[in-house]
């Protein structure tokens, strides 16, 4: 049992070492796992381990462990300092505290110039007054008053200097503890004084404590403190604890080389739940704790008539009352409810071991991660799966004429792959970016594998004219266009052409197909047309597409385009 929330006291609890040894990462938060050994003679003991973060979920903590004891209670008591224990989060404070001071040091020395060259100026002006007149009555001598000027010019100029040498050294000090500033937000979660430790309530049992008797053993001589002379046992605590703050994300690189599609997995992990995770085990693990567990169940679907608003209430007569009228009783009594092929050998790359349950998968990494509390991504290889890919090209020169390399792959593994952006690559090159959706086992999907230059095609209007009927006043415009594809690629390749006829939203204009050759493969309602052409290498396909559309008199056409 957890008993949380006091504040450290004055209590005999020896400290335990117990450092971090394994962490499950989930995409909102993670479970840490602490584990320590200590000797413990026969008796009940009281055992510290920390210092824990303070974010830690204090419903989540467990204490478990190995030897022959019993757990009889768990404490989480707070231990109020006036300063940040952690080495890192105080060695930046105190650098900031420095830089601050030296930045006051700096203000201190640009006041003292500006008071400086304030006096040398009203000096100046008024041993100017002096040197006039006692230069009219021939006191002084023009090279005394040339020397005292130079020598007022010359502190004048050298404070000068002191002062820009003064804001450079502001500017340097001022990026410095924007830099600090910068990691003292990254590692905010460890800025916090105060400390929370467990403190465990174990009994150790005499019998588990004290050896089996052999014959040769002698009979020990009393003693005064029989505890003095007990025996220790070896006690192992393991404590583990739920942290917000800490997240993985899945990310990937879609490599092509030939007809494969090599995808690399990684996962991306960071946190700042104010304490680092040293090297240990670190595992993935697609569970979703965050969501509620709970079968989803359906609400009645009612469907009624609008019903009309009741009259407003009748503003109250000066000085009378307000006549009360009565509501209309459908209206208070039925509210209408709402419903809801050969390749070189490469460098190989280590994966994750996978442990597969019944709803979610969690993934090991081959090496351990260490991962700080500074919110930087640290990524570690999940899975490498060689997909086989069948690969054609779609083009809606309609919109752009341009080549869309696309794959078709079957996730032949046994991993769901998460969603997540994804790097493509041909080979070597980088050549775009897209975004995975969720792909589980044996589900197909289409990949866009960016442009592919070596198909070109060209879409042109050929023909267009207007026209006026001969009787009546109906205007005709006649339209063709010509799309023409070329395979520039070494390998035969099909090539989806998507086109598209005007549909009308008004009966006073009439859309009639004139020409579609050859015919569409697919064509739907809303005129969108589809001709799979498959061309060999240095071949060329040609599609046409032509319509009319006429016009009633009075008809303005909209949403024209060519």
């Amino acid at each position: 049992m957890v008993r949380g929330g006091t504040t450290l006291a004055a209590v005999n609890a020896e400290n335990v070492d117990a450092p971090i040894v394994a962490v499950t990462v989930y995409a909102d938060r993670a479970r840490v796992t602490r584990c320590g050994t200590v000797p413990l003679v026969a008796g009940e003991h009281r055992l510290r381990i920390g210092p824990l973060p303070l974010g830690l979920r204090r419903d989540s903590l467990r204490v478990g462990g190995r030897g022959p004891a019993t757990v009889l209670g768990v404490d989480l008591v707070t231990s109020r300092q006036p300063h940040s224990t952690d080495e890192q989060a105080r060695e930046l404070e105190q650098r900031r505290r420095a830089l601050a001071d030296e930045l006051a040091t700096l203000d201190d020395a640009d006041a003292v110039e500006a008071q400086r060259a304030e006096f040398l100026t009203l000096l100046a002006q008024r041993a100017g007054g002096t040197y006039a007149r006692a230069l009219a009555a021939g006191d002084a001598a023009p090279a005394d008053v040339a020397a005292f000027a130079d020598s007022v010019a010359g502190q004048l100029a050298a404070g000068h200097d002191r002062k820009r040498e003064l804001a450079r050294r502001r500017t340097d000090l001022t990026e410095s503890l924007a830099a600090v500033d910068r990691q003292l937000q990254a590692v905010r979660g460890k800025r916090a004084p105060d400390r929370l430790f467990a403190e465990v309530t174990v009994l150790v049992t005499a019998e588990a404590a004290t050896p089996a008797p052999t014959a040769e053993a002698a009979t020990p001589a009393p003693t005064a403190d029989p505890a003095a002379t007990a025996p220790a046992v070896e006690l192992e605590l393991e404590l583990t604890y739920v942290v917000d703050g800490a997240r993985w994300q899945p990310s990937y690189d879609l490599r092509l080389v030939d007809e494969v599609v090599t995808l690399t997995w990684f996962g991306l992990v960071s946190q700042e739940t104010g304490e680092d995770w040293p090297e240990c085990r670190l595992e993935l693990s697609t569970a979703r704790p965050a969501v509620t567990a709970t079968v989803p169940e359906l609400s009645p679907w009612y469907l009624d008539r609008v019903r009309p608003l009741p009259p407003p209430m009748p503003m109250p007569a000066p000085g009378g009352a307000v006549p009360m009228a009565a509501a209309p009783a459908a209206y208070g009594a039925a509210a209408p409810a709402r419903a809801r092929g050969a390749r070189p050998v490469l460098v190989q790359e280590s994966v994750a071991e996978v442990e597969q349950g019944l709803a979610a998968a969690t993934y090991r990494p081959a090496r351990p991660v260490a991962v700080p509390a500074d919110g930087t991504a640290h990524r570690a290889t999940v899975a490498v799966l060689d997909l086989p890919a069948s690969l054609d090209h779609v083009t809606a020169p309609v919109r752009e004429p341009v080549a869309h390399l696309r794959a078709t792959v079957r996730n032949t593994s046994t991993h769901t792959l998460l969603p997540g952006p994804a790097a493509i690559f041909h080979g070597a090159d980088f050549v775009g970016s897209t975004r995975l959706r969720a792909w589980a086992p044996g589900e197909e999907t289409e990949l866009a594998l960016g442009l592919d230059d070596r198909v070109r095609v060209e879409r042109k209007l050929t023909r267009r004219s207007d026209t006026r009927a001969t009787l009546g006043s109906t205007r005709r415009r006649d339209v063709e266009y010509v799309v023409t594809v070329a395979n520039h690629t070494p390998r035969v390749t099909t090539v989806t052409v998507l086109d598209q006829l005007p549909v009308s939203r008004d009966e006073g204009v009439v859309v009639r197909e004139s020409r579609l050759d050859p015919t569409p493969d697919e064509r739907t309602e809303l005129g969108e047309l589809t001709w799979r052409l498959r061309l060999a290498p240095g071949g060329t396909g040609e599609v046409a597409l032509g319509f009319r559309v006429e016009m009633a008199k009075g008809v303005d056409l909209a949403g024209w385009r060519d």
